[in-house]
């Protein structure tokens, strides 16, 4: 059985996670380097040092046993605190180092990627080592994640707003209904009334929107859909309304192939914000980040998409 961690039990674990990506022991001799007789020895010294087989290699192929797959967690997982000490150890000379997880929502807005960059590239600036870990995800699961400290920051527009977590403004963003070409009412979509609209079949956000956006929502919600690409999909059918950014929905407007629907009527604004836990929560590297957005926003302006 394993005891002690060694260099060599490092290296043998290396080569066995290599194996798995790969496939198998001869599809690792180009990524390992060596031939697959000494890959099968050192996959062999690991299963006597652990005292278990890990895989079934031969004629049927390559296949990890019971253990095997928990043992690939395991080791998928030493595997990175190994490397994320090491960056963290090389860079005890810098002033920040570590891990800056910041979660987004999709498809926002153009001018504000901009400015996200601008503050990215500002950060990156500073005296870090800072390894950035960016992720898009609906706004619920963004709240849950910071709440679990498995992001430090989060970008997008949230209607549950908990009290532990602290909610900064950044901009606004237009939300418009829209049909799609093959749907009846696209010919006369700027004249169409709520009424009519709201008689139709809708696709509709699977978190929470306002109860007070409207004195009532549309009576026949068929679809229901987490992100703007299938909202415009379902749009796109023919068969559903929904409402979609406007900077989003453009490109599809200009081709012909949606409408905007009775927008003086039905449209809303959101408020997109910058979330974080509680100040006494935020990292060093969380602030620095936050700092540097901050100023982006004061020093640059809005840039208009095209």
């Amino acid at each position: 059985m394993l005891g002690a961690l060694s260099d060599l039990d490092l290296r043998l674990i290396r080569v066995f996670l290599a194996i798995v990506d790969a496939g198998g022991i001869s599809m690792a001799q180009g990524t390992l380097n060596v031939g697959q007789s000494t890959i099968s020895t050192q996959l062999a010294t690991l299963e006597t040092r652990l005292g278990f087989r890990l895989c079934e290699r031969g004629r049927s192929g390559f296949r990890l046993t019971a253990k095997g797959e928990r043992f690939e967690a395991l080791a998928r997982d030493l595997i990175g605190a190994v490397e994320e000490f090491g960056m963290q150890a090389r860079n005890m000379d810098r002033k920040l180092v570590g891990n800056l997880r910041i979660g987004m929502i999709g498809h926002t807005p153009f001018s504000e990627n901009s400015r996200i960059s601008h503050a990215i590239a500002r950060f990156r600036k500073r005296d870090q080592a800072v390894r950035m870990i960016v992720t898009v995800c609906s706004p619920g699961a963004m709240e849950e994640q910071l709440m679990n400290g498995e992001l430090d920051i989060a970008i997008g527009y949230f209607w549950n707003r908990s009290a532990n977590l602290h909610f900064t403004p950044l901009f606004l963003e237009r939300q418009v209904a829209y049909c799609g070409s093959k749907h009846p009412l696209f010919g006369r979509a700027d004249s169409v009334t709520m009424d009519e609209a709201w008689e139709c079949e809708w696709a509709w956000r699977s978190y929470p929107l306002p109860d007070s956006l409207f004195s009532a929502p549309p009576r026949h919600v068929t679809a229901i859909a987490d992100n703007m690409e299938a909202l415009a999909m379902l749009v796109l059918s023919g068969h559903h309304l929904a409402f979609l950014p406007q900077h989003f929905a453009q490109t599809y407007v200009r081709q012909g192939l949606m409408a905007p629907l009775a927008p003086r009527q039905l449209h809303y604004e959101v408020t997109f914000s910058v979330v974080t836990r509680q100040r006494r929560h935020v990292s060093e590297i969380a602030r620095a980040f936050l700092d540097d957005l901050a100023m982006v926003h004061l020093e640059t302006p809005p840039v208009v998409s095209a």
